[in-house]
C-alpha cells in the first residue's frame, strides 16, 4: 500500500513539475514576443516547427515565419497576447495544449500547439493562432470572409 501511495506522489510531482516547466516555455513566448526578443522568442520552437496564423496564407515553416516576424521585432515589439486560460494534455514526450488569448486589436484567440521534449528541453513543435468569432455574429464574419477572398 504504502508503495503504491509513492509511485502516485512521485508520478503526481513529475506531472506538476512538467506542467510548470511547460507553462514556463509558452508564458515566455508570449513574454519574449511582447518585449520583442526575436532570437529567444524563436529558440523556443524546434528546428522543423510549423506556425498557423489567423489569415489562411499563414503556413509556415520556423524559417518562413522568422521572415515574417523580424520587421515587427525590430523596434523591439512583436505582438502582445495575454493569457486567459491554458489548459494541457498528454504525456510523455508529446504534450499539447489550448489557450485563450486576449490581443487588443483581435479580441479573444485561440492558440494551440504542440510541444515534444528534444534531448531534455521542451520545444515547440507546432502553433496555430485562431481568432475566436462569437456565434451571433458568425454568419456575418463569414459573409465577410467570403467576401474579402474575392479581393
Amino acid at each position: 500500500m504504502n508503495k503504491a501511495i509513492l509511485v502516485i506522489l512521485v508520478i503526481l510531482s513529475q506531472n506538476t513539475w512538467a506542467q510548470s516547466e511547460l507553462d514556463a516555455l509558452i508564458d515566455g513566448l508570449h513574454q519574449d514576443a511582447h518585449e520583442g526578443n526575436f532570437q529567444t522568442y524563436f529558440d523556443r520552437y524546434s528546428t522543423d516547427a510549423i506556425f498557423l496564423g489567423t489569415d489562411k496564407t499563414e503556413r509556415w515553416t520556423v524559417e518562413e515565419f522568422k521572415a515574417y516576424a523580424e520587421p515587427a521585432f525590430e523596434d523591439g515589439n512583436g505582438w502582445t497576447y495575454e493569457v486567459v486560460e491554458r489548459n494541457w494534455e498528454g504525456s510523455g514526450n508529446t504534450r499539447w495544449f489550448d489557450e485563450i488569448l486576449f490581443n487588443e486589436k483581435l479580441g479573444h484567440c485561440r492558440g494551440t500547439g504542440v510541444v515534444q521534449l528534444t534531448d531534455g528541453e521542451w520545444k515547440i513543435a507546432h502553433y496555430a493562432l485562431t481568432m475566436l468569432v462569437p456565434n451571433a455574429i458568425a454568419a456575418e464574419v463569414g459573409s465577410q470572409t467570403q467576401e474579402a477572398d474575392k479581393l
